[in-house]
């Protein structure tokens, strides 16, 4: 006797690396994204970005901070993507330093 399973395949979100720009908002930041686009006709290359705003559960990034984010359901009518983690924190982000 033979058993089929189906196997269940997520789907395959994005995730972007970019730079917190803002941390204002509880439980938000707004991350910027960097690309380089070819010019059609001078083929030189273009710095072209994207300012996204994820959902930070825990309010653990800062201002300056280089994140990971993945896409995720609509949380708001901005927020499509969540924090997945901190890839490298910024000098002005020191934790336990009063300023």
């Amino acid at each position: 006797m033979t058993t089929t399973t189906t196997e269940i395949r997520e789907p395959r979100l994005q995730r972007r690396i970019g730079v917190v720009r803002s941390d204002r908002r509880n439980k938000t930041i707004k991350v910027e994204t960097g690309r380089l686009v070819p010019h059609a006709k001078y083929n030189k290359y273009l710095r072209r970005r994207t300012t996204l705003h994820a959902h930070d559960e825990k309010n653990e990034a800062r201002a300056g901070d280089t994140v990971e984010i993945i896409q995720c359901r609509p949380i708001s009518k901005t927020k499509s993507w969540r924090l997945l983690r901190v890839v490298r924190r910024s000098h002005g982000a020191a934790e336990g330093i009063p300023e």
